[in-house]
């Protein structure tokens, strides 16, 4: 079979990695805490008690197996590295492509709710889709990687040869957190190819010029607030997995409380713990908490030369309560051809999960002004 060979793939993790899981959830060594400190000092004991708890004696790996598994799937090599993905193909003979991206801590999870109404709506006048949803290199079942520079750019240039190697001539490109980040670079590697591209964050900042910050609105003041608040108490993950992720790659791969305590901090504390325990139980019976981070390194020391201009893709923005919040005029220095822009009350980080309606929703109406367009 040749490296560009697409096969099928199914998960199916041996019942001994389950039971050693059990054994070290059970086993676990517990830190102490100030009394009453909730989580000034990080992750609340009391949480990821609960959360482990909830791994141990309530989460069902083997009906997440089977929810995935119920999806075609399916993994091949680009550029040396397996790529896994689900590929879930609409009936309609109209359905628009996308390849949908998520990020650390997610997974292929975030977008297990949104897979029936994209492909399948209720509503024939709806528009339909043809998914792609990959694995980011390194992370679940696309990993680990076994070579550096595995980062944003790489992993857009090996999501424009999947969609190539899978027949698809154009195609929209969706993505939210880390997916955010890769798919306006898709846009810009296949220009004549991606319809549109539909992300939930568009990750521009100040660029230390005063004349930008002058005459902002009360709205992205406010936003710049929650920015240097993330900034000042939240961003040390960022730091660590851009600077040493190697170091903390030991303690992820030996303790999966000390992961689930490290990727539950980016878990809103409103998600159904199902969800969290989900994608945390995938990083860590994959083996891929260490490599995941590397993703984060690789950004901080891509040594190519930065892209030369704006994204020009047409753009849209779906931004929900609770999340990230984007700032429209830094967004237009850094991307040219923004044609919607929306935030809405409710979901989280994770919309497709949180918020799927409203989700589908935006995505329907974007693609389908496009091809009107």
């Amino acid at each position: 079979m040749s490296a560009t060979a697409v096969r099928p793939f199914r998960v199916e993790v041996p019942q001994p990695a389950l039971d050693d899981l059990a054994d070290r959830l059970r086993r676990a060594l517990w830190p102490n805490e100030v009394p009453g400190s909730g989580d000034r000092y990080g992750m609340p004991l009391g949480r990821v008690r609960d959360l482990a708890a909830h791994w141990l004696d309530a989460f069902d790996w083997r009906a997440l197996e089977d929810r995935l598994n119920a999806h075609p799937q399916f993994t091949t090599e680009i550029d040396g590295q397996t790529v896994h993905f689900l590929h879930v193909r609409s009936e309609r003979p109209d359905a628009v492509p996308l390849v949908l991206t998520h990020g650390w801590p997610g997974s292929v999870l975030e977008y297990l709710d949104a897979i029936a109404p994209l492909t399948a709506p209720e509503d024939p006048d709806q528009p339909a889709f043809h998914l792609v949803i990959p694995s980011l290199p390194g992370f679940g079942f696309s990993g680990p990687t076994t070579a550096p520079g595995w980062g944003t750019r790489r992993t857009a240039r090996a999501w424009v040869e999947l969609m190539r190697r899978l027949g698809y001539d154009t195609y929209g490109a969706v993505g939210n957190d880390g997916g955010s980040m890769v798919s306006p670079e898709v846009g810009r590697l296949a220009p004549d190819s991606v319809l549109g591209v539909h992300v939930t964050q568009l990750y521009s900042f100040p660029s230390g010029d005063p004349a930008e910050l002058a005459d902002l609105s009360e709205a992205d003041q406010a936003a710049l607030k929650v920015l240097q608040w993330f900034y000042d108490n939240k961003f040390a993950f960022n730091v660590l997995h851009s600077q040493q992720p190697q170091t903390l790659a030991f303690a992820l791969a030996d303790s999966p409380v000390g992961l689930l305590a490290w990727q539950a901090q980016l878990f809103d504390d409103t998600l159904d713990p199902d969800f969290v325990v989900g994608n945390v139980a995938l990083y860590w019976l994959t083996g891929t908490s260490g490599s995941a981070l590397r993703f984060y390194f690789e950004d901080a020391h891509d040594e190519e030369p930065p892209a030369a201009g704006p994204t020009t893709a047409p753009t849209a923005v779906a931004m929900f309560e609770g999340d990230f919040v984007s700032i429209r005029r830094f967004a237009e220095r850094d991307h040219a051809n923004i044609v919607r822009w929306n935030s809405y009350p409710g979901g989280g980080h994770y919309a497709a999960h949180q918020a799927t309606d409203t989700l589908v929703g935006d995505l329907r109406a974007f693609f389908a002004g496009l091809r009107r367009g």
